[in-house]
């Protein structure tokens, strides 16, 4: 598409460039022939002084070319000159040329200074007819020939100098004509390209200007007639419902009369934005009227004070009005100074804090009625207050803003003012506050006349009800007294409204239902709703919303796009990564239907969203199936924990069923071994002790040998005696008898016991707390030491490094109600791996021979019969730690 529009452009251009070009040169044409038609007579002029002989001659000569001359020039009239301009280009300079030449070769050849004319020929062309750079080299070549052919009749050699100068500076002359006609074509062209798209341009700004302003009025006449056709069903829906709200309210149940409170404020809201949207559309049209009538200032505005008092009490607020004494009954439009004052009046309630002041102040100075509205508010920052003034502007557009509204009522303020011939302007400071100036011309008018004021005054500011004034026959009054009650409406939230009361935590047994809105009214209204299937809980802006979902954990939560704070997407993405509300099914509602909105809203974690206006049987059909679901969910849930725990305790039982199976295998065997290796193990003592008498008989040499090789045999009996004794403990555990034992006592008495062991071998560093006791049994906790105190030598041994000494420390000490023993060496400590493995029994990580893997796993059942617990810390290549932790006693 593009791609032919800029082939029309280029064909649009050339056919207008040869268009224009047409034009312009059948005019220089003209110009040229009236030239030569007027300037080849004034040559005889020249000829009387240079050549006076011949000065009749060169006369007819010159005629006859004007005369030629003004035949091509009528030539340029004729249907013939308009279609072949181009071919009559090239005799308007050739026709002089040659009477020219035709002189110069009459006279003296290259002698004549009539040369000269050629030369003002050459430089007209380039001044008057700018040909096309072919129609140039041939005109000059023509000129040229037509010189040399004067100058053939006479000796050229002889004048060969003047020949020569004269034919320089024609080729010179030539030259330049040429290339400035060149040039000239060349820059023409462009400022035509250039003209041409920006006529193009132009004409596309106005097709564009003429359709937004078709628009603009095809809108406003829609603003006009929707308007129109809302007031006349809202109206007879607001009378109405005053009507049973003023008859039958006293006999109407408490619920009922909050709806129909909720339908009448809301009605009134809306019939005040459509009465906005008139006078905008009346505005901009040109068709606001002013009408000027007799108002007494003073109680005109301490009416319009004292109506507006209520809404700054509600919200707390002090409302001060002063009144100039100068100012007295004035000629004013006291509809539109009325909606100027509410919409600056109201707009500062809804900007001030609690405990701020408004004040309204009106003064007359030079010749003008000055009112002020100011307040103690948040201001208006430098780069936004040039923009107050603008239509549908506002300082927060975004969806978490605090403060609702259009952004009319202030550009309303602005026109309604300048309309009057009024002007109207702001200040402000971030912080604290803002002030209007109302600028109006001060038409004093007579007291006398002022009984319209003062009807009009008790009409506007009285509590007489659209009913009452129906009712009294004030047909024609009673719609104009329904605007000004829907004028004097606060489109604002009072400050009790904002205060929400403080739920229970307590469950009733029905579904609980988080609603989440900025509007007091619709937090009524669902709640109303929604309160006989579910426990309401209510929050005004996204953050109490966040910080009550996570507090009450609600089984659904239904959320307003647009709050305060965070609005409705950032309530659900917070929702969504708090892992106690991130299952939490949430309804998010907007005035939005469009596709975007849907899926932004899907993808911040809502479950389902509906659109306003709403079916509140749709929203519980929705709300009950998406408790139904989350219900559901959380039975699964509840149901797959279940299944989790009784699988781990499956596995659980399965293991200790093998490691019950284990020990009676163990224990079996142990009974087995008992009795059948003691009998041997004491006849094999016994033979060690005979053996060691005959070692009397021996020889010294053959005597140490001989005990050297007693002594070996008797350790592995020993190791055998041990391994036995080990079985038996680890089979039998629970013959435990417990007494205070002392910790010092029985470290001593397990380091004794592999004293051996370490001596001159490994540093030994103890430092026991005195009269550390435990509530334990002396013998298995001996063994619990002496299996610490082994593994710690073992762990040692291979430390080769000179500068790192095998040491072991032994601590005792009191903490928290329990009694401590820490054993830790320097070893190379326990792979991270083995850390979960290392009491599990048979486990062991030492070669074949060196140990079976029980020593570990009784030390952890002893502990566990003794009601403590045995821990574990250790880093490879640097450390292992064992701790014993006893109660002080069981």
């Amino acid at each position: 598409m593009t791609g032919k529009k800029t082939v029309w452009l280029q064909e649009g251009l050339k056919q207008a460039f040869f268009a224009n070009e047409r034009e312009e040169r059948i005019r220089s044409g003209k110009v040229a022939c009236a030239l030569v038609v007027c300037l080849m007579p004034a040559g005889v002029t020249l000829d009387l002084f240079v050549y006076p002989e011949r000065w009749a001659y060169f006369l007819q000569l010159r005629l006859l070319c004007s005369v030629l001359a003004g035949g091509l020039w009528f030539l340029h009239t004729t249907p013939f000159g308009l279609r072949y301009y181009q071919l009559l280009g090239i005799p308007i300079a050739i026709l002089p040329a040659f009477f020219i030449a035709w002189m110069i070769a009459v006279t003296e050849g290259p002698d004549s200074p009539y040369y000269a004319g050629l030369i003002l020929i050459l430089l007209a062309v380039n001044a008057v007819v700018h040909w096309t750079m072919g129609e140039s080299l041939l005109a000059v070549a023509l000129l040229l020939l037509m010189y040399l052919l004067a100058c053939l009749p006479w000796n050229i050699g002889k004048a060969s100098g003047i020949f020569f100068n004269n034919t320089y500076f024609l080729v010179l002359t030539s030259v330049i004509v040429v290339t400035g006609n060149y040039l000239y074509n060349q820059l023409h062209f462009r400022e035509f390209v250039l003209r041409f798209e920006l006529n193009q341009n132009r004409q596309e700004l106005e097709e564009t200007n003429q359709k937004l302003v078709e628009l603009d009025q095809v809108k406003s006449r829609f603003f006009a007639n929707i308007s129109h056709e809302l007031r006349t069903p809202l109206t007879l829906l607001l009378a109405p419902l005053e009507t049973l709200i003023q008859q039958h309210g006293a006999t109407l149940a408490p619920d009922m009369r909050e709806l129909l409170g909720i339908m009448q404020s809301n009605g009134m809201r809306l019939l005040k934005l459509i009465n906005d949207l008139l006078d905008l559309v009346r505005l901009e049209s040109g068709k606001m009227e002013v009408k000027r009538e007799p108002v007494a200032v003073e109680p005109f505005l301490r009416g319009l004070g004292n109506a507006v008092r209520k809404t700054a009490e509600d919200r707390g607020i002090r409302l001060e009005t002063t009144v100039d004494y100068n100012l007295d009954t004035v000629l004013t439009d006291s509809d539109k100074l009325e909606k100027i004052l509410l919409n600056l009046l109201f707009n500062a309630l809804k900007f001030t804090p609690a405990g701020g002041t408004v004040r309204l102040k009106a003064v007359r100075q030079n010749g003008d009625m000055v009112l002020e509205v100011s307040d103690t508010g948040i201001g208006i920052s430098d780069e936004k207050i040039q923009f107050v003034f603008d239509r549908f502007w506002q300082a927060d557009t975004s969806s978490q803003r605090k403060y609702q509204g259009v952004g009319i009522g202030l550009a309303l303020v602005k026109e309604l003012a300048e309309v009057q011939g009024g002007r109207v302007g702001v200040s402000s400071e971030i912080g604290k506050g803002t002030q209007f100036t109302v600028r109006l011309p001060y038409l004093e008018a007579d007291a006398q006349n002022s009984d319209v004021s003062e009807k009009l005054e008790s009409r506007a500011w009285g509590e007489t009800s659209v009913v009452a004034e129906n009712a009294d026959g004030g047909n024609d009054n009673w719609l104009k007294t329904l605007h000004r009650q829907a004028e004097l409406f606060p489109s604002m939230t009072s400050l009790r409204e904002t205060i929400r009361p403080v739920e229970v935590a307590a469950r009733t047994g029905q579904p609980r239902v988080l609603i989440a809105d900025d509007e007091p009214d619709m937090l009524r209204y669902l709640k109303s709703q929604l309160s006989v299937k579910f426990q309401v809980i209510e929050a005004v802006d996204g953050q109490q919303a966040i910080e009550k979902a996570s507090q009450f954990l609600p089984d659904v939560i239904v959320c307003d796009m647009m709050m305060p704070e965070k609005d409705g997407l950032e309530v659900c993405r917070d929702l969504r990564q708090r892992t106690s509300t991130q299952a939490i099914p949430i309804l998010l509602l907007t005035a939005r239907a469009d596709e975007e909105t849907k899926l932004t809203a899907l993808s911040a974690g809502a479950n389902d969203f509906i659109t306003k206006p709403f079916s509140t049987m749709e929203l519980s059909v929705r709300l009950k199936n998406l408790v139904d679901a989350y219900h559901l969910q959380q039975e699964l849930a509840r149901k797959n924990q279940i299944l989790e725990a009784t699988l781990e305790q499956l596995k659980e039982t399965e293991t200790q069923l093998v490691h019950s199976e284990k020990l009676a295998s163990l224990g079996r065997m142990s009974a087995g071994i008992i009795h059948e290796i003691n009998n041997p193990l004491n006849f094999a003592k016994t033979g060690l002790y005979t053996l060691r008498g005959t070692a009397e008989s021996l020889s010294e040499e053959e005597r140490a040998e001989f005990r050297e090789v007693l002594e070996d045999v008797e350790d592995g009996i020993n190791r055998i005696i041990n391994i036995v004794s080990d079985l038996r403990t680890f089979t039998q555990p629970n013959v435990t008898q417990f007494e205070a034992v002392s910790v010092e006592e029985v470290v001593n008495f397990a380091l004794r016991f592999l004293s051996n062991e370490w001596r001159d071998k490994v540093r030994i560093e103890k430092e026991i707390s005195e009269h550390q006791i435990i509530w334990a049994n002396p013998n298995q906790v001996t063994q619990i030491l002496v299996n610490l105190l082994q593994n710690a030598l073992d762990a040692v041994k291979n430390i080769s490094s000179s500068e790192t000494e095998p040491t072991i420390w032994v601590r005792g000490f009191e903490e928290n109600s329990q009694s401590l023993i820490m054993v830790r060496d320097n070893g190379e400590g326990i792979p991270a791996d083995n850390l979960h493995k290392i009491f599990d029994p048979f486990f062991t990580t030492k070669d074949v021979g060196e140990g079976m893997g029980l020593g570990l796993s009784i030390c952890y059942r002893i502990m566990k019969q003794h009601g403590g617990r045995i821990d574990v810390q250790s880093e490879r290549g640097r450390y292992s730690e064992f701790v014993l932790r006893f109660p002080k006693k069981i």
